[in-house]
């Protein structure tokens, strides 16, 4: 048995297999090129042909966890430097005193989902209303948090949307 039979009848297969349990197409591509990579490795231990399939499947399950494993792996190091990335904007003059001053319903949602890191959904649940409702209030307090940053500090928002400039905080006092 070669690897090229096998990637000649079964890469397509495979490939659709692993795109619906990954569902992006470059992880996909990733994945079927190191079970591709093992099989080729590994071609001398098949002993019996008719279950070279399930063999590949095997494979392609074991790359599959994997590359959850190693995502997961990421996320904790993305949110590592999502924490020091937070810690850039603790120098905000009003940071905290604008948030404070948010209503009520815009200020809890707010705290949920960026402060405590909740999701959209398990905050609608909180707090005993619909999602879109939790979404119009984010929009809300943003632009509310947005105004009060152009106003008071003199901030404003780039092209990619980052907070810019220096504190000009002699409207609010604060420095």
């Amino acid at each position: 048995m070669e690897t090229q039979f096998l990637w000649n009848t079964f890469s397509k297969e495979l490939y659709f297999f692993i795109l619906k349990r990954v569902n992006n197409t470059s992880s996909a591509d990733d994945i079927l090129q190191n079970t591709f990579f093992k099989v080729h490795k590994n071609i001398s231990t098949i002993r019996q042909d008719d279950k070279v399939k399930a063999w590949l499947f095997q494979i392609a399950r074991n790359e599959i966890v994997n590359f959850y494993n190693q995502e997961n792996v990421f996320k904790e190091e993305l949110s590592n430097s999502e924490e020091t990335e937070n810690t850039q904007y603790q120098n905000i003059c009003c940071f905290n005193k604008f948030i404070n001053n948010l209503p009520v319903p815009y200020r809890e949602v707010i705290e949920i989902v960026y402060i405590k890191g909740l999701k959209q959904s398990k905050a609608a649940t909180l707090l005993g209303i619909t999602l879109p409702n939790v979404k119009a209030r984010i929009k809300r307090a943003k632009d509310i948090l947005k105004n009060d940053f152009y106003e008071c500090c003199k901030y404003e928002f780039d092209i990619t949307g980052k907070l810019t400039g220096e504190p000009n905080c002699a409207t609010c006092g604060t420095l």
